[in-house]
């Protein structure tokens, strides 16, 4: 059996779901230990990141690494296609999810309750996620045909960055290729569906601010 430790509004959490789902498999998802960022969940995850992966004895706390892991082990559908060179395509598109645009998006969490709201700094911040947004469009393939690795965080984070734009009052941060691309997602059943589970939860979370 596979135990996932999650939170429900976290985006690599749903990032992982994505995944799982696309891939049929059956997973247990449970709570951090003591909850996030505590001692006790860092006695098994030494980092203390979610998700973390449990199965068969093996843990595994990266997401990334997570992701490969299960789609070497549960190869069908293979979501890592493709010769070398599309495969470090795919790559370069998960690693721009993970160390551009979503830290991008997450600078802003400090700031989404009034009280801690810096508000010169949330649309100097916002400028960087439009320009994140913009430079996506670089990345993305001409069709989509499969979903893949590098696809899994975009609905998750695109979704974030749509609410932050109603909470804060700023202007959308897509555009039409990007808005293509993501509803193309989301003919993907795997990419529907954790949507519709996880939208609600955020804008709740976002509204008890």
């Amino acid at each position: 059996m596979i135990k996932v430790y999650a939170i429900p509004v976290s985006l690599y959490c749903a990032k992982l779901r994505i995944l799982m789902r696309h891939k049929n498999l059956d997973w247990q998802e449970i709570l951090p230990p003591g909850g996030y960022g505590s001692a006790e969940y860092a006695t098994l995850v030494p980092a203390g990141n979610l998700p973390a992966l449990e199965h068969n004895g093996f843990l595994l706390g990266d997401s990334e690494a997570i992701a490969e892991y299960l789609n070497e082990i549960c190869p069908e559908p293979d979501m890592l296609p493709g010769d070398a060179k599309q495969r470090a395509a795919i790559r370069a598109r998960s690693r721009f999810h993970d160390t551009r645009l979503e830290p991008a998006v997450r600078s802003l969490f400090p700031h989404i309750k009034n009280a801690n709201r810096d508000t010169a700094f949330v649309k100097q911040q916002w400028s960087v996620v439009q320009q994140g947004v913009d430079q996506l469009t670089r990345l993305l393939p001409v069709t989509i045909e499969v979903l893949t690795l590098g696809d899994c965080g975009f609905p998750i984070t695109c979704a974030w960055i749509e609410e932050l734009a109603r909470h804060f009052g700023l202007e959308p941060a897509s555009n039409d290729r990007v808005k293509d691309y993501l509803g193309a997602l989301e003919r993907f059943d795997a990419v529907a569906s954790e949507l519709a589970d996880y939208r609600p939860r955020l804008v709740e979370w976002l509204g008890d601010q």
